[in-house]
């Protein structure tokens, strides 16, 4: 083998006789390459010169085993562009003059046209390498074909099919350089910032490069392996997340820690081609191109470079792996149609979409989505809805990535139907309510939900709030008869969703719960414990005003194990035992009872400790199981408001009465029943119960003087608190009207003056008010006088002129209120004073008028009264001559004559303007 001349190594002599020769004896041989380098610079290799010389210097740097360098700049109108790695070689050479062969065996640029490129910028290039130096030119070629006398083509001339050695070294420290002598109006600088824009790109497209260095701007890459699977790709200031699967590297930017999925791209085989694609991660491909590397060749298997996104995606942090998925949207390309649905069968077919709450990832037609899932409510549907995938990722802004993946979207109706039979402890689905409640923000959620389980307190399950009631304040309790939630259960979302509230009052006034008290079956011991145990805890939570009078005839156990209406039963110990008569219809509740329930639970249900009140809104008539009640309620003017009454006085023994109002005193239910006098608890106590023999109606408060001598003090020792139950101030009845009249005609009897004239007005006062019943009325054959003298009915006499008080004697006088004087007279049949008594003055006096009197005026002005109308005579002594009951002369102060007349001494005048004028309204 012929040792290589060192002018020139690699033998561009010969080859460029070859080219010549060719040329020489095929004219068409020179157009055609003419024309074919022309077509490559003008399209297939268009604006790629930097790419095709960084993928030579890729390709250099992977023979000789370095990290590639790539390092570009200006020297006036020349470009340089030096790299690292294996040199130049004759057989390069031979592959950069052959225009459609290539020395390489691998690498990327295999087809030995790539290097055309740089036609498109330069018709004067050299290549200086550690290996030897070459130069294409145009002047030379066409100097060359003029020296053969081969004329040049109208389409131009052929710069890279004939080389020439050259002597230049690449510049030191690099082991190729190509310089480009730029064509006319091609500006370097601009061509300089162009390829600084795309050094990015081709540090992450080929990986043999390391680093790039345009115009002094210098590009370095670095890897990073992380734990996930992922390589960290830094250029400059700029970071990728790289995965490399079986048949393409997937590259997405990264910001702040976050993948920002790409917008649109291209198919980058290694390097860009004009394959436009809309997913959303850079694809960097080993695919068969067509020569120029812009499209792939047809059939090439475009669906395999899906191979292994599914790995690239569950690589990435959870929350931004559905941001990877290609979603719904017109392809930029075919390719594009095929790659992204490549990609999104991958993606369907892999694991990657992670759980809620940990563990592996799921396969997307395997998983669920739930609008609006928290941590919590994944974690309580956790074994109830499988597959459901991490809250973060239910959200609509992953909407569209997740259904075109085929992942199961759930609504809340479809979790309402999934919960159907499942059987869970009441405090799961409490749990379960409060991780649903954010997701119920309108009418239309709510609805989705109505058939959502609920658990009751009986340990049922229904489908449905609307069925169901919340109990506000019923503790854990069993009742069939109405559909409550288990308290455990009891969560606020199931009124929005339709449930019902109940309190305990509700349920005690729940007509299913009395009808449970009056049908449950004596013999069934069992079933009266639990509607006990019902009834008694509710009652607990409540007033005892609130219970109804129809749940005393709950059955509970006496002492001797009976069951008996809790109305008919004694707590153990009670007070009331010592008051009532021995025959009294009580047992005593079983001790075990007593101390197992609350004993005021107990007493609302009727159970006695002290005495029962009864208490009923709008009574309408005497139905109420009271004593006597139709003989008070014929008492009532109208129906009242409510009813308060003490039960079972009727019970009381006689001689005990003493103890049984100290305990209806001590009581804060029964001393207020007390309190009302018109009401029928004091009403029966004043008629019927009784303190050493005499009706308390009978008796006077200590401090009330209104009949004191007449009427008894009470003497027990919480008589001003029995001041309802006791004698009024005034007459009520007939009764008391009867009462005081015997009083008043007793000689035992010594009642003052006042409190005589006391008893005769308020007996007048309510018979004028049609109180008393007069035919069953017995008046005694004697009256009591204003001196306090018993005398005979038919000799007294009823004042009714004042001025007749001068002449009639106090002993046979009867003084009442002068306006009732009539009535006074007719009910005690005693005749009026001015119908058997009259009087003639005698005697002359002076004539005057009330006015002229100083006396008068005086005496008008001290007691606040107008001044008398009428005439007035004064007289120095006025004697009256009388007749009928009283006769004789008789001197008194002042009179009236038939006239009207009033006739006064001097003295007498205040005595008439006291009562002849009535006081001024104030």
């Amino acid at each position: 083998m012929p040792r290589p001349d060192p002018a020139d190594p690699f033998g561009t002599a010969a080859l460029r006789e070859g080219t010549l020769l060719a040329w020489a004896s095929s004219p068409t041989r020179l157009r055609e390459d003419a024309a074919t380098e022309a077509d490559l610079v003008r399209a297939g290799y268009r604006d790629r010169v930097l790419t095709e010389l960084a993928q030579n210097a890729a390709d250099a740097a992977a023979r000789a085993g370095v990290p590639g360098a790539l390092c570009l700049w200006r020297d006036g109108d020349d470009l340089h562009v030096a790299n690292t790695g294996a040199p130049l070689d004759e057989a390069g050479v031979q592959a950069l003059t052959a225009l459609r062969a290539s020395s390489k065996t691998g690498g990327v640029g295999r087809f030995g046209v790539g290097f055309t490129a740089a036609a498109a910028v330069s018709e004067d290039i050299e290549i200086r390498s550690r290996s030897g130096s070459i130069r294409f030119s145009a002047a030379h070629t066409r100097d060359a074909l003029a020296d053969r006398g081969v004329p040049a083509p109208e389409s131009g001339i052929p710069v890279l099919r004939l080389a020439w050695p050259a002597s230049m070294p690449p510049a030191p420290g690099w082991d190729t350089e190509v310089v480009l002598r730029l064509r006319p109006g091609i500006d370097a600088e601009t061509l300089l910032d162009g390829f600084a824009a795309e050094a990015v790109d081709l540090l992450l497209e080929l990986p043999a490069l390391a680093a790039v260095t345009v115009g002094g701007r210098e590009l370095t890459r670095t890897c990073t392996e992380a734990e996930s699977g992922l390589r960290v790709v830094a250029v400059g200031e700029r970071t990728w997340w790289e995965y490399a699967g079986p048949h393409a590297r997937w590259l997405v930017p990264v910001v702040d820690g976050v993948a920002v999925p790409v917008p649109q791209d291209v198919l980058r085989a290694p390097t860009r081609s004009d394959e436009e694609l809309s997913l959303p991660a850079l694809v960097i491909a080993d695919v068969p191109m067509q020569p120029d590397r812009r499209r792939l060749l047809p059939g090439a298997p475009v669906a395999g470079l899906a191979r292994g996104y599914a790995g690239f995606v569950a690589a990435l942090p959870p929350r931004q792996r559905p941001a990877m998925v290609p979603v719904p949207g017109f392809a930029r390309s075919e390719v594009d149609a095929l790659l992204r649905e490549a990609v999104l069968q991958e993606l369907r077919a892999h694991p990657w979409l992670p759980p809620a709450g940990g563990g592996d990832d799921l396969v997307p037609d395997r998983a669920t989505a739930l609008t609006g899932l928290t941590d919590e409510l994944a974690a309580v549907l956790a074994d109830v809805v499988p597959g459901l995938i991490r809250p973060d990722l239910c959200g609509p802004r992953y909407a569209a990535a997740l259904g075109a993946v085929d992942v199961h979207r759930l609504g809340p109706a479809r979790i309402a139907e999934l919960l159907a039979g499942v059987e869970r402890e009441p405090a799961w689905w409490y749990r379960l309510y409060e991780a649903l409640t954010p997701l119920v923000v309108d009418s239309v959620v709510a609805e989705e939900l109505a058939a959502i389980p609920v658990p009751l307190s009986d340990g049922r399950t229904v489908t449905g709030p609307r069925t169901a009631v919340l109990g506000t304040d019923v503790g854990h309790l069993r009742m069939p008869w109405v559909r409550l939630v288990h308290p455990d259960a009891a969560h606020p979302l199931l009124t929005r969703l339709g449930a019902g509230t109940v309190t305990a009052v509700d349920l005690l006034a729940d007509p299913a719960l009395l009808a449970a008290v009056e049908d449950v079956d004596v013999d069934d011991h069992e079933a009266t414990a639990e509607l006990a145990e019902v009834v008694l805890r509710l009652a607990a939570q409540v007033p005892a005003e609130a219970v109804p009078r129809e749940l005393g005839a709950l059955l509970l156990p006496d002492a001797d194990g009976e069951l008996v209406p809790a109305d008919e039963l004694l707590l153990p110990g009670a007070p009331l035992a010592d008051v009532l008569v021995e025959d009294a219809p009580f047992a005593t509740l079983d001790p075990q009872v007593a101390e197992q329930y609350d004993a005021e639970a107990l007493r609302a249900v009727g159970v006695g400790w002290g005495f029962t009140v009864l208490r009923a809104e709008l009574p309408t008539g005497p139905d109420h199981d009271l004593p006597d009640e139709e003989q008070w309620w014929g008492t009532l003017d109208e129906d009242p408001e409510s009813l308060v009454a003490v039960r079972d006085l009727d019970l009381v023994d006689d001689a005990r009465w003493d103890r049984a109002l100290s305990l209806l005193v001590a009581e804060p239910g029964t001393a207020a029943a007390l309190g009302d006098r018109r009401g029928y608890t004091a009403w029966w106590l004043r008629t019927y119960a009784s303190l050493g023999g005499r009706t308390l109606g009978h008796l006077r408060a200590p401090d009330d003087e209104a009949f004191a001598g007449l009427l008894d003090p009470c003497p027990h020792p919480d008589a001003d608190r029995l001041r309802p139950c006791l004698a009024a101030t005034g007459v009520e009845s007939t009764e008391t009207a009867a009462l005081l009249l015997d009083r008043l005609a007793d000689p035992d009897r010594t009642p003052a003056p006042a409190v005589t004239a006391r008893a005769h007005a308020a007996l007048a006062a309510a018979s004028a008010a049609g109180m008393l019943d007069l035919d069953a009325l017995h008046l005694p054959d004697a009256v009591r006088s204003l001196a306090g003298s018993i005398v005979d009915a038919a000799d007294a006499l009823v004042l009714d002129r004042p001025w007749l008080a001068a002449v009639v004697p106090a002993d046979r006088l009867v003084l009442g209120a002068l306006p009732t004087a009539a009535v006074l007279a007719d009910l005690l049949d005693v005749a009026l004073a001015s119908a058997e008594v009259s009087g003639h003055v005698t005697g002359p006096g002076r004539a005057t008028g009330w006015r002229n009197e100083p006396a008068a005026v005086l005496a008008a002005a001290v007691a606040q009264r107008p001044l008398p109308r009428g005439p007035l005579v004064v007289h120095e002594r006025l004697t009256v001559r009388c007749s009928g009951a009283v006769t004789g002369e008789r001197d008194v102060s002042w009179w009236v004559d038939e006239s009207g007349t009033t006739h006064c001494t001097g003295p007498g005048l205040a005595a008439a303007v006291a009562a002849l004028s009535p006081p001024e309204p104030r």
